[in-house]
């Protein structure tokens, strides 16, 4: 399987090719949904696309951790982390693709 990445810009361009708004125009729809979708998560919210899946912001507490070089035990931050979990719909559009 070959690794490939999808940037901004192309994703305005299939929004351009799609919906057949201006290039400017569709770069602009795709900014403002990733501004959507970030200010909600920074927020705390929950963000639910149907048919693709969910985001979501939690928070992990301090831990000990261990250096794996030295074996030397590590105290690990506190800190947020963000979670996407797949809608059953997209795993299955995954796994007949594979």
């Amino acid at each position: 399987m070959e690794s490939k990445t999808v940037t901004r810009a192309q994703l305005g361009e299939a929004v351009y090719q799609e919906v057949g708004l201006s290039r400017h125009e569709s770069a602009e729809m795709v900014e403002s949904l990733l501004a959507e979708i970030s200010g909600a998560l920074q927020k705390g919210e929950m963000v639910k696309i149907s048919s693709f899946g969910s985001f979501s912001v939690r928070r992990k507490g301090e831990r000990i951790g261990r250096n794996p070089k030295t074996g030397e035990e590590v105290p690990i931050l506190p800190r947020t982390v963000l979670i996407f979990r797949p809608s059953h719909v997209l795993k299955n559009r995954i796994n007949e693709g594979a």
